[in-house]
């Protein structure tokens, strides 16, 4: 009894072996038939021998790494203006602010000047947007031929682009935004009207009070006030011609002129030019602006609709 059970034992020992040889050579098999690394990450084998299936794990080939975003100089609404365009017109600026010859604002001043017109561009761009107004790739490759053309050629449109910080793709970004920009601005300006409500005034201005004192006192007795203001301004008797409210620097002469009815005079009026004294001609509710009026009062539309614009918009600032 005790032999066969030896016997028994030994032939178990044996089928195991056998299982477990056979096992490993259909896995070395398998792996033998270079199943790529780009295959699905577990390989289904099935043996002759067993209904059962066999899993072998491949390693995935790592994704490529992700591209570091570019850096930003401001986001406008969830568009970003890139560090680099912002560094172009920088340069830009700095050589139109060269070229005047005047003294230039400090660095930190100058960059501000830049961003914030980048933001303003890039707000009337998207307002454009908004109004239904596109770039066509024809219009944009229109003006890179003018462009072109008027540096001497393609290689003097990349110099240029060279010489002011931009490649071809952030060139062509800029530009279609700026045609968009001034689409914008075209419509906010022409909003404004060709005729406004105006006075036609003159003044006697004196660096003085006691000096203007003494005038109102003549006028009082009753001197023309025309014959007083050519004594003070030879050329053009102090008039002020035509002009809506806006108009004038001196806030306080515009004030008391639409204040006045026509052939009345101020009281003396200080402002940081001196001291006045005006009289109102005539007034129009209706009278045509004059060219420099109308250039004034659309700079003035496009100012208050940048600033309304600019309130209602998410902004972020990352440079300079």
């Amino acid at each position: 009894m005790e032999i066969v059970k030896v016997d028994t034992t030994h032939r178990i020992k044996r089928s195991i072996a056998l299982i477990l040889l056979l096992i490993t050579v259909l896995w070395t098999m398998t792996s033998c038939k270079g199943n790529s690394p780009s295959q699905s990450a577990s390989t289904r084998v099935l043996s002759p021998t067993s209904s059962r299936t066999l899993t072998a794990t491949v390693t995935h080939t790592p994704n490529p790494p992700t591209p570091t975003p570019e850096p930003l100089a401001a986001v406008v609404n969830d568009e970003g203006i890139t560090l680099a365009e912002f560094q172009a017109e920088f340069v830009q600026y700095q050589a139109a602010l060269s070229a005047t010859g005047k003294p230039a604002p400090s660095e930190a001043d100058q960059k501000q000047v830049v961003l914030d017109d980048l933001i303003n561009q890039v707000l009337l761009a998207q307002a454009a947007k908004e109004a239904g107004f596109t770039v066509s790739k024809q219009d944009l490759q229109n003006r890179i031929d003018q462009l072109a053309a008027n540096l001497g050629g393609a290689n003097g449109l990349t110099d240029w682009e060279k010489q002011n910080g931009y490649s071809d793709q952030s060139f062509q970004l800029s530009l279609a935004r700026s045609i968009a920009a001034a689409w914008q601005r075209d419509q906010i300006v022409s909003q404004v009207p060709t005729t406004a409500d105006q006075v036609h005034a003159r003044q006697i201005r004196v660096n003085t009070e006691a000096e203007a004192q003494s005038i109102l006192v003549k006028l009082q007795s009753g001197v023309d006030f025309a014959t007083l203001s050519f004594y003070y301004e030879r050329d053009t008797g102090g008039d002020l011609g035509w002009f809506p409210r806006g108009y004038l620097t001196v806030p306080e002469v515009e004030d008391a002129a639409f204040a006045l009815k026509p052939g009345e005079y101020s009281q003396i009026i200080q402002s940081k030019e001196g001291f006045h004294i005006i009289q109102v001609l005539e007034r129009d509710p209706n009278h045509p602006l004059s060219a420099d009026a109308r250039l004034v009062l659309q700079k003035q539309a496009l100012n208050k609709w940048i600033d309304d614009y600019r309130a209602q918009s998410k902004i972020t600032a990352l440079a300079p």
